[in-house]
């Protein structure tokens, strides 16, 4: 019985593509991740190679636009960390009025009715339209109105001093006890 060869026989072209990758990244381990991401790009593709053509050089040029992938990517990703820490020392952190106030808003967000913060969360926060936070919440759009409305309106009410149940007045930290009525 005669086996016929395999045209698609990768392991012979293992070491070439190994060497390629270590000139092209300069770091063994580097080069064995640039080697098997080519790999599994060109197992995906297997179906382009053409039957009678350079497996090597295939598989060469498959490794070769990885790494350019790769570079753009990292380049990519290098100009978005840039502008994050360029915009990261112009953000100055919140002084003590504003971390405490972010507190009672908090606390205050969290001492709402579980249903009520739900909703308010939904809408307010994630930015869903009613219909979407009813879908979610599997309410219907009315139900989820009037959540929302029965939630702002508490956070009003603690706002100017009404407390209903155990959630704390908001209160404005410093200044004078004018600016706090």
């Amino acid at each position: 019985m005669t086996t016929k060869a395999n045209p698609f026989n990768v392991i012979g072209q293992l070491a070439a593509l190994r060497r390629y990758a270590r000139s092209l990244v300069r770091n063994p381990d580097e080069a064995e991740d640039l080697v098997h991401e080519a790999l599994v790009r060109a197992l995906e593709r297997k179906s382009s190679f053409r039957s009678g053509g350079s497996l090597l050089t295939w598989l060469m040029s498959i490794l070769h636009n990885t790494h350019i992938d790769r570079l753009r990517s990292n380049r990519a990703s290098d100009r978005r960390n840039a502008a994050a820490a360029d915009l990261a020392d112009i953000v100055v952190p919140a002084g003590q009025e504003h971390s405490v106030r972010l507190a009672q808003i908090r606390n205050a967000f969290l001492a709402l009715p579980e249903d009520q913060r739900e909703a308010l969360h939904l809408v307010a926060i994630e930015e869903l339209s009613y219909q979407e936070a009813a879908d979610v919440l599997n309410i219907p759009v009315g139900t989820l109105m009037s959540r929302i409305s029965r939630a702002r309106a508490r956070l009003r009410a603690l706002e100017h001093g009404n407390t209903e149940g155990s959630v704390p007045h908001l209160r404005i930290v410093g200044g004078s006890p004018d600016d706090q009525q």
